[in-house]
């Protein structure tokens, strides 16, 4: 990792810190875990002889001086690499996207010293290319994967990034070299009906549309693009079995399994099942399954798919897991075969805030993340390169209030990282 730094020397994200004024919006951003791939974007320019002094990694939360000069309205955390959506001003016509960490594939765009010479790592965030339409376009959301991102607009849906897999929804190019890659393709083959929303697991893609249909393209080899087969494809094509007809309104995927949650609450499911994530009977499911173990958990409201767990969230507030890991439930429980509950209690709800609960829950592929109404954030799972925020290195067994010293309103979970968007108490 350490001669990725040398090439970050002498280039800086002039347009972040000379056009950006400071932000009224009060909407700040915190990261913390590894921050050597410049996925957390909190060093500033150095000189050369004083890049061995940076950080490998920060355990507890760091604020993002970028996030003093934008509002930042979306986050997505990549492996080893954030990208950011922020309000723009339109009569500078100024980038509604930017990204910092690792662009060993490019899929942060293309920066370069100079001719040449394409950057594998940015420290900082900067801005990234999209051929928008005008400058009024609005970015509706990103999501990113394994190598690859997503940008979705009222304009269509754009990616960058290694496409090795199709997951980048082009045609796949035999050995194409994706490193100081200028490649920012606008996914044309999507269905006539408006994109909804858009989700990434490793090195795969997948889309929501405005009916609720979900469409996925890229790495299969456990059926997690959903098509009744395990050949990867290019070309986003609708997801079958339980979830057609079904009014889909969120996706999760830190890896290889699939969560799908519907308007009524109901959650289906179709990929990687090794640990029982999905079903006990199989290790992976080609077509999408709906997860009749979970209706007796209420109506459910958000869920987070990991490496080899699961998580439910219901109306009420009650947190749910299942599969293998930390889960949560101490040093002893880390497998279950069913959807078992973590007490409210570690979250927060006792008699002096009786009405506190979860109303967000996030993952990545070891750690998990859970946000409650009254804006406190906790974390529990690996703590790799310290993700979880707690001011040290050690994995933990339950939730635990991660001191942030703000109220957060989104979180994104990379392999080895946390962000989170704020606003001031």
């Amino acid at each position: 990792m350490r001669n990725l730094y040398n090439l970050t020397y002498n280039y800086t994200s002039v347009s972040v810190l000379n056009n950006g004024k400071p932000s009224k919006s009060g909407r700040r951003v915190y990261a913390w875990g590894v921050a050597e791939t410049g996925a957390l974007g909190i060093h500033t320019h150095r000189l050369k002889r004083e890049m061995k002094t940076l950080a490998q990694f920060y355990h507890h939360p760091k604020r993002l001086h970028f996030s003093h000069l934008y509002k930042v309205n979306d986050i997505a955390c990549g492996y080893g690499f954030t990208v950011y959506s922020v309000d723009p001003d339109l009569e500078k016509g100024q980038h509604k996207v930017f990204g910092s960490g690792l662009n060993t594939d490019s899929q942060i765009g293309y920066h370069a010293v100079r001719a040449g010479h394409p950057l594998a790592l940015l420290l900082n965030p900067a801005p990234i290319n999209i051929p928008l339409k005008s400058i009024k376009t609005r970015v509706k959301g990103l999501a990113a994967g394994r190598a690859h991102l997503l940008v979705h607009t009222d304009d269509g849906v754009f990616s960058l990034g290694n496409n090795a897999y199709g997951q980048c929804g082009r045609p796949i190019i035999e050995n194409e070299n994706y490193s100081g890659s200028r490649i920012v393709h606008k996914i044309v083959n999507l269905p006539a009906d408006e994109i909804r929303s858009v989700a990434c697991g490793q090195d795969h893609s997948m889309f929501i549309t405005e009916k609720g249909s979900v469409y996925a393209c890229g790495w299969n080899a456990d059926g997690q693009t959903g098509q009744n087969n395990y050949e990867s494809n290019w070309e986003p094509k609708l997801v079958t079995g339980d979830v057609v007809g079904e009014d889909i309104v969120k996706l999760s995927c830190a890896g290889d399994c699939v969560l799908a949650l519907n308007r009524k609450g109901e959650v289906f499911g179709w990929g990687n099942s090794e640990y029982g994530q999905l079903c006990k009977d199989s290790l992976q499911l080609a077509t999408s399954k709906h997860l009749l173990f979970t209706r007796d958990l209420g109506k459910i409201i958000d869920v987070a798919a990991g490496g080899s767990f699961c998580m439910a969230l219901n109306e009420h507030g009650q947190v749910f897991v299942w599969g293998f890991g930390i889960l949560g439930k101490g040093p002893k429980a880390q497998k279950s075969m069913t959807p078992t509950e973590i007490p409210p209690i570690l979250f927060g709800r006792n008699e002096f805030q009786p009405d506190s609960k979860v109303n967000q829950v996030a993952c990545g592929l070891h750690h998990f993340m859970a946000v409650t109404n009254k804006g406190d954030l906790y974390s529990w799972g690996h703590n790799r390169g310290g993700c979880l925020g707690l001011g040290h290195d050690k994995d933990q067994f339950f939730p635990m209030k991660v001191a942030v010293g703000a109220s957060v309103a989104k979180v994104s979970c990379g392999v080895d990282h946390t962000v989170v968007v704020c606003s001031s108490f």
